[in-house]
């Protein structure tokens, strides 16, 4: 299956490196210079994938507002962003707002990059292809249901919205309650390779859409030192 994949960024070199090297692995490459480009393309049709530069031109968070409007309009749509910024604070930041990934320019090789997206597409394509029967997949633990094929969640028959990343994170912790997950077996879970401070992002945030729907949830509690664990109810 040929994947279509976009790629925004302002520097019209490192661009068309990009676009060779995923043209190359056989993926077919929309190249946008601008986050308003990008914005009126995205409105159109969706692409497979997208990575996102965080700069794009003056527009110093031009990449997030676009990550933001990518997400309205879908909520499982890998993204990455390829950026410069290599702040713990951006990496947050960009991971919070529903990146599966946030790569830095300095460290990520022409040859590294096609590899990391060829594995985000063979575990979508894992997921995807499950055959194993609905009901097999839907975890039921007190308040909370898990629907892994349709991944989907609901909160006291409330439907939360996550993203990728946030579920699969979610799914990890509710499958045995009371059990601690470390930082890195949630990273695992979730098929990402991020920093402490970035899982503990994605847990606040879970929590965060978790209380738009009950204000007294209180099902995720952190563990010092350790990780988190989901709590009967």
């Amino acid at each position: 299956m040929s994947y279509t994949i976009a790629l925004v960024e302002d520097d019209e070199t490192l661009r068309n490196n990009y676009a060779q090297a995923l043209t190359r692995d056989g993926y077919q490459v929309k190249s946008y210079d601008s986050r308003q480009e990008a914005s009126d393309a995205f409105a159109r049709s969706l692409p497979d994938l997208a990575i996102l530069d965080v700069m794009l031109h003056d527009e110093l968070e031009g990449g997030f507002e676009l990550c933001r409007e990518l997400r309205s309009l879908s909520p499982t749509l890998p993204i990455i962003f390829l950026t410069a910024r290599n702040s713990d604070l951006d990496r947050v930041s960009g991971l919070r707002l529903g990146a599966w990934d946030y790569l830095t320019k300095d460290t990520t090789t022409l040859d590294f990059l096609p590899v990391r997206i060829s594995a985000l597409f063979k575990m979508l394509e894992a997921i995807s292809g499950s055959t194993a029967r609905k009901d097999e997949n839907i975890q039921v633990h007190g308040s909370v249901r898990i629907e892994e094929e349709r991944k989907q969640v609901y909160w006291k028959e409330k439907e939360v919205s996550l993203t990728l990343t946030e579920f699969w994170i979610l799914s990890a912790l509710v499958r045995r309650p009371g059990h601690v997950k470390s930082h890195e077996q949630l990273m695992a879970a979730a098929n990402v390779v991020v920093t402490n401070n970035a899982i503990a992002a994605h847990v606040r945030r879970i929590r965060e859409k978790f209380r738009e729907t009950d204000s007294d949830f209180d099902a995720i509690r952190a563990e010092y030192g350790m990780g988190y664990r989901w709590l009967e109810n």
